[in-house]
């Protein structure tokens, strides 16, 4: 099931392709250089903007001004859903940021580098979500049983996510890490923004090309987790891409905005498991009572508010482990990020 008829879809395609332009345009003309927090904040602002411009431009175009009251319903329905969805990408997206910071700063990645893996990693992503998107909604028109099946992965997910909140994760007995480490052979050193180089005549990957690797598996996780929970919203194919892709296409600037809040944000992952909890049982229960949409956007809002009010309101405990850079025994305190 999908709102968008291909004028819609032909619209949206052309807008994806319009912004990575405009912003590996940017990228490139601006070079390697560290990402200051007005900048950030600058692109955050503009991504969020274009995103409702989009919202209030599909509202309108489904009827949401039309005289007849069955349009406007409709309307405001598809807008609502977009709006949870989008939240909700977000959210999920908050607790993905700081798995890149983590991945960041365990591998020494100078800030002037990051914004190219960030890149690379959202393209992976947005093409993820559309396998993943085209795939779900064809096994869910298929196979009805599959949203039980969403909903207790979710719930399952969120019991994880509450468990392991608070625990620094272990990279060094990762088994992706230890998968690329045996069958890569890795420079002791960056190479600038190169994801291959040469030592002593061989061609070999560099640090960042590893991370680049381990970005897109956390892609891969980020997407197994937040599709089944956006399809508890809504199965409207149109509605699930937008919103996914809109929330996703911001993703580099909010890295840089909310970087340095981790510890600022330390109950947020207790929130996300919550999210997933409601979203999975309302899943459960969607042949019992179809719960609406606003109690969905509201719950969500509720819970991630009340979220940052009592990290803000609690201080964190003290004692985070940074790892360390694995593949050189010694390396310049220079390389070292905050």
């Amino acid at each position: 099931m999908s709102s968008g008829n291909p004028l819609m879809w032909s619209l949206f395609a052309a807008f994806v392709v319009l912004a990575l332009l405009v912003d590996f345009l940017a990228m490139n003309k601006q070079g390697a250089h560290r990402v200051t927090l007005r900048e950030a904040t600058i692109w955050s602002l503009i991504w969020v903007a274009v995103s409702f411009l989009f919202l209030f431009w599909l509202w309108w175009y489904l009827g949401g001004t039309n005289e007849e009251a069955s349009l406007r319903a409709a309307a405001n329905d598809k807008a609502l859903e977009f709006v949870t969805g989008y939240l909700i990408e977000k959210a999920l997206a908050v607790d993905n940021i700081f798995v890149f910071l983590m991945l960041f700063t365990y591998f020494s990645v100078p800030a002037e580098f990051q914004k190219r893996v960030l890149m690379i990693g959202i393209l992976g992503a947005l093409l993820l979500r559309v396998v993943m998107i085209v795939l779900g909604a064809w096994a869910i028109h298929r196979f009805h049983w599959i949203l039980y099946v969403f909903g207790a992965f979710l719930i399952f997910t969120a019991i994880k996510m509450w468990w392991a909140a608070g625990q620094e994760p272990d990279l060094e007995s990762n088994p992706a890490l230890k998968w690329i480490r045996r069958r890569l052979k890795v420079a002791p050193d960056y190479d600038g923004e190169r994801l291959t180089t040469r030592v002593d005549g061989t061609r070999v990957a560099t640090p960042l090309a590893v991370v680049v690797v381990l970005i897109g598996i956390v892609d891969i996780i980020f997407a197994v987790d937040s599709i089944p929970a956006i399809f508890a919203i809504t199965t409207d194919t149109f509605i699930v891409l937008t919103s996914n892709v809109f929330a996703i296409l911001g993703l580099r600037a909010m890295y840089f905005l909310l970087a340095g809040m981790r510890e600022r944000f330390h109950l947020l992952s207790y929130g996300l498991a919550l999210v997933l909890f409601v979203i999975g049982a309302k899943m459960l229960l969607i042949d019992v009572y179809k719960i609406p949409v606003v109690w969905s956007l509201a719950a969500t809002a509720a819970i991630l508010l009340a979220t940052i009010l009592l990290s803000l309101a609690i201080p964190p405990k003290a004692g985070a482990h940074r790892g360390a850079y694995p593949f050189t025994k010694k390396r310049s305190e220079a390389r070292r990020q905050p």
